[in-house]
């Protein structure tokens, strides 16, 4: 037996040596070896353990390459916070500027508005009351030179523009410059200063008693560029309003709380904040109300986020507007931004936004961050966008209104009145390219750069958009120059883009004469949503009065 026994145990031996090769092979593919079995330079049993430092400290040391720590660092951070929600986020100190530019409501520089045409940069404008505009930059003047250096026909990007002409207010800067019919090159020497970033982009009256506001973001001059065009469209006779949020990403939370004050009677909730370590907070209105007895129709779209949800949403709870248009993005969550000690900074969230009647703005993000920013391709996906009825929510997010009308949570603010995407033309290949390829804009300042001087002959848009005629000559050119490559479109092609193309144009030429105040009443026109909403107001039907 015992003979046997060995026997066997022979046999098994090359199968048991297989197995354990075998076996160790996998483990080795599942963990990247081969490895160098080493020391520890950790103490795992000491109160002193970091992991995150330590390992930071390890991999500085110890990596095959010569490794970047404030990089690895910051990319860290950036991950991390990617896995708690979509929204918190770190900035690193080179970039926190110009983020918080657009919300502060300025910037240092030189005060122009500049496009690069041909590989130069053309002055579109000079900002009303700048340092430019002081010395006497016009529109149409070519910068040629900045400090001595060659900025034309060298490939110059959007960013090294920004990068020479921005600076610390006071600081002074040399350009050259090109301006036609003058044969040498003018110098001036700009001394920047700050620079008014508008987050109002128009405002205009649309009939005697109708006024019309695009906000473009919630920044902190926003109340007040609000307030002061409101004054302005009162003495025109404005008595109801439409606010175009569409686009708006949102921005201060104050700026919206300030502006829905304005519609609200005193003590009604404006929002309320609430989050695991932040007690609920409320914001409600003040007993000031400039516009408690307006009627107002706020438009909305997926790209009215966070501020713009808060307005809307406040507003519709107490039904005290009619919001038409599409489901908003769906951006409730509460970031507080810290500073760190080296100038860059962390906004992480915090909290989350509730409407009045206790909605959660927030659209779910379960499912991950590239997921949550790929939501607006399935809403097309799923016909949202075409249609209302596509979007289905549970009983559990109901809400009800003082006034009885239903209103939704679940994430973004849902329509009084649905409006769907435009997609007329979206299987039209020369519209198509003609958008993609920034034809629009760039034949608009070509055109108004050659009859700038025939421009002029327009006292102001409404003289303009009632004389102006885009001529078949015109026209043509556009058609030419829009073109690209090799491709060949059909006359039937052309000629149903043709209404779109030949509004978007003369708006766009507009807006290179008379800025943003030209250029949206004529591109309203064909928009649907708008129409839509200049329907609404002008209706019989009342919005339902506000409660104490």
């Amino acid at each position: 037996m015992e003979q046997d026994s060995k026997q066997g145990m022979n046999l098994m031996m090359p199968i048991l040596f297989a197995l354990v090769l075998g076996g160790g092979i996998f483990i080795g593919t599942k963990l990247n070896v081969p490895f160098i079995q080493e020391r520890s330079i950790f103490s795992a049993g000491s109160s002193h353990f970091n992991k995150f430092s330590d390992v930071l400290t390890y991999i500085q040391q110890e990596y095959v390459d010569t490794i970047d720590r404030e990089k690895l660092v910051d990319a860290s951070i950036e991950k991390m916070l990617q896995t708690l929600d979509p929204h918190s986020a770190y900035i690193p100190a080179e970039d926190l500027r110009q983020a918080n530019e657009p919300l502060e409501g300025n910037f240092e520089g030189i005060g122009i508005e500049f496009h690069l045409q041909e590989d130069t940069i053309m002055v579109v404008s000079a900002i009303s009351g700048g340092p430019s505009e002081s010395v006497g930059i016009r529109a149409g003047d070519r910068i040629v030179m900045v400090e001595d250096t060659l900025v034309a026909g060298v490939n110059i990007t959007n960013a090294d523009v920004m990068q020479k002409l921005r600076g610390q207010g006071g600081t002074k800067v040399k350009i050259k410059i090109y301006r036609r019919g003058v044969p040498k090159l003018i110098p001036f020497t700009i001394t920047r200063g700050k620079i008014p970033i508008y987050s109002l982009d128009a405002s205009f009256m649309i009939n005697d008693s109708t006024g019309y506001f695009k906000i473009s973001r919630f920044a902190a001059t926003t109340y007040d560029e609000f307030m002061q065009a409101s004054i302005e469209m009162k003495a025109k006779g404005m008595k109801q309003m439409i606010i175009d949020l569409r686009g708006n990403p949102g921005g201060y939370l104050d700026a919206a709380t300030k502006l829905a004050d304005e519609f609200l009677p005193e003590k009604q909730t404006i929002v309320y904040t609430q989050g695991k370590s932040r007690p609920r907070t409320n914001y409600d209105a003040t007993s000031t109300g400039e516009f408690e007895n307006s009627k107002v129709v706020i438009l909305v779209d997926e790209g009215s986020a966070s501020a713009s949800e808060i307005l809307a949403g406040a507003l519709q709870d107490w039904d005290r507007a009619t919001i038409v248009g599409r489901r908003s993005f769906g951006k409730g969550l509460v970031q507080e931004q810290t500073i760190l000690p080296d100038g860059s900074a962390l906004r992480l969230t915090i909290a989350r936004y509730y409407t009045p009647t206790g909605r959660s703005i927030q659209k779910p993000y379960k499912d991950g961050y590239d997921q949550y920013n790929n939501e607006l391709n399935a809403r097309f996906d799923h016909n949202e966008l075409l249609s209302a009825d596509s979007i289905q929510f549970p009983d559990s997010l109901k809400f009800t209104t003082p006034g009885g009308k239903i209103v939704y949570g679940g994430g973004g603010i849902m329509p009084d009145v649905f409006v769907p995407i435009d997609t007329s033309g979206r299987n039209n290949l020369f519209l198509i390219e003609a958008i993609n390829n920034g034809a629009i804009s760039q034949f608009a300042y070509d055109y108004v750069d050659i009859h700038r001087n025939d421009l002029k002959a327009y006292k102001d848009y409404k003289d303009f958009d009632s004389r102006f005629i885009l001529n078949e000559n015109i026209w043509n050119d556009f058609v030419k120059k829009a073109s690209a490559g090799n491709i060949k479109h059909s006359a039937a092609e052309i000629a149903e883009a043709a209404p779109y193309l030949k509004n978007q144009l003369k708006a766009f030429i507009a807006r290179q004469t008379f800025k943003n105040g030209g250029f949206y009443p004529i591109l309203l026109k064909v928009d649907k949503t708008y129409l839509k909403a200049v329907e609404e107001i002008s209706s019989n039907q009342k919005v339902n009065a506000s409660t104490k």
